[in-house]
């Protein structure tokens, strides 16, 4: 895994993310940590993984992702391609879905057991 990990899971990250919010001098030097999902199960998982995560956010707005940022999730490749344009890292979750599975919510269990793991893509789009 190659996003920001810590010993314990900083539980103000949830609270940190507000509409129209600016990082702050420090989150924009070092960048901050989306964790793009509308799914309980990734955002459970993604807490038991110890990462430590600055934004929570169900959607994304390109406009506010800084080229030092790092973007976690399951995107619509031309949203990974536009938050890579914008020089951030992206870091998909991919999960080997059964197919009895697909469509379904799962469980932060059922991610563990299907494997999830982070995975960095550079993503641009050729014409």
């Amino acid at each position: 895994m190659t996003a920001r990990k810590v010993a314990k899971m900083d539980s103000s990250a949830c609270s940190r993310y507000h509409a129209g919010v600016k990082p702050s001098t420090a989150e924009a030097e070092l960048g901050v940590t989306w964790f793009v999902s509308r799914h309980a199960g990734a955002i459970g998982w993604a807490k038991r993984q110890g990462l430590v995560i600055d934004r929570w956010v169900a959607h994304l707005d390109p406009a506010a992702v800084g080229a030092r940022d790092t973007v976690i999730g399951t995107l619509p490749v031309n949203l990974a391609a536009e938050i890579c344009k914008r020089g951030a890292r992206y870091l998909h979750l991919s999960v080997p879905v059964p197919l009895a599975s697909r469509g379904r919510e799962l469980s932060p269990e059922q991610l563990l057991a299907a494997c999830a793991v982070l995975r960095a893509f550079r993503v641009e789009e050729t014409l």
